[in-house]
């Protein structure tokens, strides 16, 4: 069973919890898991797609993770009030030619009362790098 952490984040040790619950469900690449995270009428932004609900956040993830090859995330805190918080974050993969790249974006989440992520903004950038230069 897994530990609700809901608004309003007051507590850091909290807060930086959930952003590192959010990175280990990312890391299962399981589109469907992930998405049980959102509320069904969530809200996102990702770079230049525009989604709305589950089902649109299960099958953009699909797309994504065919796409990006062994992918790896970290995300780390930025800061935190009442139900939202910014996340920065830096992700590797791969593309099917064997191409490596690291990902960097930031991310603003607001959460419904029951804990689930309403609205996810995220900004990202990537950059080419050698697979010498991996880190995660």
């Amino acid at each position: 069973m897994s530990t609700v952490i809901a608004p309003p984040f007051t507590d850091p040790e909290l807060a930086a919890k959930k952003v590192q619950m959010a990175e280990d469900l990312w890391n299962t690449r399981d589109a469907e898991r992930v998405a049980l995270a959102y509320t069904e009428d969530t809200v996102w932004r990702n770079r230049t797609e525009f989604l709305t609900g589950r089902a649109e956040v299960v099958a953009f993830l699909k797309r994504k993770w065919e796409k990006e090859l062994d992918y790896k995330l970290k995300k780390e805190l930025w800061g935190f009030r009442n139900n939202r918080m910014a996340v920065k974050f830096q992700y590797e993969w791969h593309d099917a030619n064997g191409q490596w790249y690291r990902s960097y974006g930031n991310e603003l989440w607001a959460f419904a009362e029951s804990g689930l992520m309403q609205r996810r903004e995220a900004s990202i950038n990537d950059l080419a790098i050698g697979e010498s230069e991996r880190t995660l």
